[in-house]
């Protein structure tokens, strides 16, 4: 694996330079660049296959270069050809090399005469790692099969061939045939009321990465929830998320008076199968979201206005690695929960940013070194790992305490300056930490110094000086909590009818990682966790009686582990019952029957806890 150069110890902020090679992607930028891909699919269901022709418009910067070098992963190749200026096609030699199993097959065109465009015609795998394809039985409604991607980090590569680097922006044209009957999204504007005649056309005028292509097929009604919104779903599925997501508009609008004006034209969401793998994916246009934040009364809605804030940071101002992703996941998370605050008030979003900081302190002690850091040297990390609890948590959290330092008067400008700055690029942790300097530190001397900075950036764990927001409703908890694990205040005397689904989360969060088998049993008895339809409560609740040795609710665990793909909901549970041999046992079991069901990144993830668990001596 190619390496990004180590941070010089010395420097905070280094000048603003090209971009380091990009250790999960083969494509050479400073060769040659690909600026627009027209693509046209035909969407497969019985071979679950997308067979496909990309064309990708090139800039060639290197008067010398001789090749064109793309990601591909498990991709069947038929032919490629290059297009002159005047249109003319002609046949190119190419060479596919081995499969690397991060990174998969160098794709090398021999391009000497710098064709304008080059067309590759292929054929996905029925198991591209960037794909699901679900039969109808496996879908809510059980009349249309599905399919959909999950392109983020390195996935794109598995179903179009390209530079698949997020350093890398194109536009993106698509021409989609489908079985009649069958509604294709892209990420890219959406038509709700385009017939269902198998032939679908998209354009996305705004440079995107490449880990922001996207595409579903099924059976996918639509509803309005705003002038410029709507739900797509499952027909049985489409009204009930539409109303849990009717403060779309009011979102939106919240985060323009912020940080600008929504540039992207419309924001629709679809709500896909249970087996998607994560809580949503901020695809342009069109974010994709779990079914599992559909509960009915809008308290998990933050992931909606996650996915949103996305569409300033993220989608418009864009990691230029994945070493970088916390200028993305950590910028959005702050936004979050500024978006939390104005449509929803300060006490939930106070209490959401309590959520994270406290599981933060808790689990960021026992991971590595360098995975503590915002912006870690990177190592032999797969690129799907490089984005965890840190990027998202402690990122906000550093943001938040720019926001105490320097006051939102002077703050607020900033970042929206920031992402006006910078709209539609791909930048380093430096290049955002120039600008840093430049715009507050020195602008408003004495309020935070550049070695504070380098500490939350460059440092491991959390400084001490780090703020927290107040909850006067955590506080009740964690006295509760401290009563009940103490046996001096029963379940049934907790008084948690009120509990909203954060006040559920944080108690149980707080409990010992192996409490007492009776408590357990008594805190069920009284408020009937077992089963809960709620998969935040219910993860939570699984992972602690498993842990304390209730057999009872191993079978609802196994329901809940079936029922949801979302690997955050659902791996949790896993681990937990490998943690003995007996329950490693049942949950290879109850694997082996549900497998299918699951996206191939969840299925990886589940394969590494049985792997590891395998390889832990006996005690």
């Amino acid at each position: 694996m190619r390496l990004l150069p180590t941070l010089a110890a010395s420097a905070l902020l280094l000048p603003l330079a090209a971009h380091a090679a990009d250790p999960y992607s083969y494509a050479q930028p400073d060769q040659v660049k690909v600026r627009h891909l027209d693509l046209d699919l035909t969407v497969d269901f019985p071979h679950k296959q997308l067979h496909g022709r990309a064309t990708l418009s090139l800039d060639w910067v290197n008067p010398t270069a001789a090749a064109l070098v793309l990601d591909t992963r498990d991709l069947k190749i038929a032919r490629i050809e290059g297009i002159d200026a005047k249109g003319h096609a002609s046949a190119l030699t190419y060479a596919l090399a081995p499969r690397d199993k991060q990174l998969g097959s160098k794709l090398t065109i021999a391009a000497p005469t710098h064709p304008a465009k080059v067309r590759i015609i292929y054929d996905t795998s029925p198991k591209a790692s960037g794909l699901q394809w679900l039969s109808q039985a496996q879908t809510a409604d059980k009349k249309l099969p599905f399919m959909f991607s999950q392109s983020e980090s390195i996935h794109a590569r598995s179903w179009v061939p390209l530079q698949d680097s997020p350093a890398i922006r194109l536009t993106y044209t698509a021409h989609v045939s489908a079985p009649k009957g069958v509604r294709v999204v892209m990420s890219a504007p959406n038509d709700a009321k385009h017939p269902l005649n198998g032939d679908f056309s998209f354009d996305q005028p705004h440079a995107i990465p490449s880990y922001l292509l996207a595409i579903a097929a099924g059976d996918i009604a639509a509803e309005a929830t705003g002038p410029r919104s709507a739900v797509y779903a499952e027909p049985s599925m489409v009204h009930k998320a539409a109303r849990e997501f009717d403060d779309t508009e009011k979102m939106i609008a919240t985060t323009e008076q912020l940080y600008g004006p929504y540039r992207w034209g419309r924001y629709d969401l679809i709500v896909l199968p249970p087996s998607f793998p994560f809580g949503g994916m901020e695809n342009p246009n069109m974010t994709f979201a779990t079914p599992t934040i559909v509960v009915g009364d809008k308290s998990l809605a933050s992931v909606i206005s996650h996915e949103l804030a996305h569409s300033w940071s993220g989608n418009l101002v864009t990691n230029a690695t994945w070493r970088d992703g916390w200028l993305n996941e950590g910028f959005t998370t702050y936004v979050q929960g500024r978006i939390t605050e104005a449509v929803y008030g300060k006490s939930l979003a106070d209490e959401e940013a309590l959520l994270s900081a406290r599981a933060l302190e808790k689990n960021i002690g026992n991971m590595p070194a360098n995975s503590q850091k915002l912006a870690p040297v990177p190592g032999d990390v797969d690129a799907d790992d490089a984005l965890s609890d840190v990027a998202y948590d402690k990122g906000s959290w550093f943001l938040r305490t720019l926001e105490q330092r320097f006051g939102r008067a002077a703050f607020d400008p900033y970042l929206k300056s920031y992402f006006d700055h910078f709209a539609f690029q791909s930048i380093t942790t430096e290049q955002m930490l120039a600008f840093l300097k430049a715009n507050l530190l020195d602008k408003y001397p004495g309020k935070m110094s550049e070695a504070e900075v380098k500490d939350w950036v460059y440092g491991t764990g959390i400084p001490k000086d780090a703020p927290l927001p107040t909850s006067a409703r955590f506080d009740m908890i964690d006295a509760k909590v401290k009563a009940f694990t103490a046996g001096t205040l029963s379940a049934d005397q907790l008084d948690a009818k009120g509990w909203n689904t954060q006040e559920w989360m944080y108690f149980l969060d707080r409990l010992p990682d192996a409490p007492q088998l009776a408590q357990m049993k008594a805190l069920d008895a009284a408020w009937h966790l077992t089963g809960t339809p709620n998969a935040e409560i219910g993860m939570r609740w699984y992972i602690h009686a498993i842990a304390a040795g209730d057999k009872d609710v191993w079978p609802a665990a196994r329901e809940h582990m079936s029922r949801i793909g979302r690997i955050y909901l659902t791996t949790p549970v896993y681990r937990a019952f490998a943690a003995t041999p007996e329950g490693l046992a049942y949950a290879e079991a109850s694997y082996a029957k549900t497998k299918d069901g699951y996206h191939p990144l969840t299925q990886q993830v589940i394969e590494g806890i049985f792997a590891k668990a395998k390889a832990k001596p006996a005690k």
